[in-house]
Parts: C-alpha cells; sequence; structure tokens
C-alpha cells in the first residue's frame, strides 16, 4: 500500500481510538464524545495523509517517525488551545496534546515501516 493511503488509513483508525480516550481522561465532557472521537478521527486522517506524503521523499523511519510527532503536534495545539482556554484547564494540553502527538509517532512509524515507497522513475 502507498504511503499517503497508509497515513489515512491507520491516522483515521488511531484517531478514533484517541478520541475515545477522552472518556477517561476528561470526564467532564463525555456528553461530547460522539464529537470529539469525529474531530479526532478527522485530525488522525489529516496527520497520517500529510505524513504518508512527506514520507514519500523520506528513506529512514526515525525521520518518518518524527515528522508525524511534529505534524500531530501542529494540528493539535489550536484544539488544545480552544479547549484550556474554554474550560479554564491548562490541563488540557496534556490531555489533548499527548496523545495527539503519540498517535502522531505510531502514524509516521507504521507508514515509514510498512509503506510502499514510490518507484524511481
Amino acid at each position: 500500500m502507498n504511503r499517503p493511503l497508509l497515513g489515512l488509513i491507520c491516522g483515521l483508525v488511531l484517531g478514533a481510538f484517541d478520541g475515545l480516550t477522552a472518556a477517561v481522561s476528561a470526564p467532564e465532557v463525555r456528553d461530547q464524545l460522539a464529537g470529539i472521537v469525529f474531530g479526532s478521527a478527522m485530525k488522525g486522517l489529516l496527520a497520517g495523509v500529510i505524513v504518508g506524503v512527506i514520507a514519500r521523499k523520506l528513506k529512514a523511519t526515525n525521520v518518518g517517525t518524527a515528522v508525524g510527532v511534529a505534524v500531530s503536534a501542529l494540528v493539535t495545539a489550536p484544539i488544545a488551545h480552544l479547549n484550556a482556554q474554554h474550560y479554564a484547564n491548562a490541563s488540557f494540553y496534556w490531555k489533548i496534546m499527548l496523545p495527539g502527538a503519540l498517535v502522531g509517532a505510531i502514524v509516521g512509524y507504521v507508514v515509514m515501516r510498512y509503506g510502499r515507497a514510490p518507484v524511481p522513475s
């Protein structure tokens, strides 16, 4: 499977699992769980596609993993900031960005390790 498609699928699935962790880490938002899971899945999908496209030019797995973490951090930072401001609770930065970065690291590793690199023409 090519790297962008693998990133899309992996990001979508892991993003949904990332959203489900909100039920444990932030019980005050359980009534919004469906929206959180959908948003996290879309965030994972976006990060997975970006990582997959960037990974087409990379060869080192550790660089791909670092790109996954960086892209996920960039995508989750505004979401974490909005939630921290809305709930007046700075712990939302850790509750949102830490699992997001972990998802990015996993997606980056999977895309680099198991994705098919483009064939030079």
